[in-house]
């Protein structure tokens, strides 16, 4: 059974940080692109960073480009999504998505998702 696992989310000050990590269990991780999704109240999910199974692929939203940085530690089984100069308009509830084939920005391509963790950012 395949477990996609969120944590680090929470209330943080415009201008913050946080780090997002996500558990992965039951596949073989290493075999996945792997990407982050984010939705708000009332809007529709969006990508936000995937990076390919070795890691050497990575994409951004134009939103997140040179604040939110994406990486992965196949040893762990484990994602990251490193977020800084974080903006109220980043609030939202964030899930982590494997892929079995290329990383592509499109939600219906992936596989499996998490169930998602809430990042509030006040101003």
């Amino acid at each position: 059974q395949v477990q996609l696992v969120e944590s680090g989310g929470g209330l943080v000050q415009a201008g913050g940080s946080l780090r997002l990590s996500c558990a992965a269990s039951g596949l073989t991780f290493s075999s996945y692109a792997m990407g982050w999704f984010r939705q708000a109240p009332g809007k529709e999910r969006e990508f936000v960073a995937a990076i390919s199974r070795s890691g050497d692929s990575i994409l951004y939203a134009d939103s997140v480009k040179g604040r939110f940085t994406i990486s992965r530690d196949n040893a762990r089984n484990t994602l990251y999504l490193g977020m800084n100069s974080l903006k109220p308009e980043d609030t939202a509830v964030y899930y982590c998505a494997a892929r079995n084939g290329a990383v592509l920005r499109t939600p219906n391509l992936y596989n499996y998702w998490g169930q998602g963790t809430q990042v509030t950012v006040s101003s």
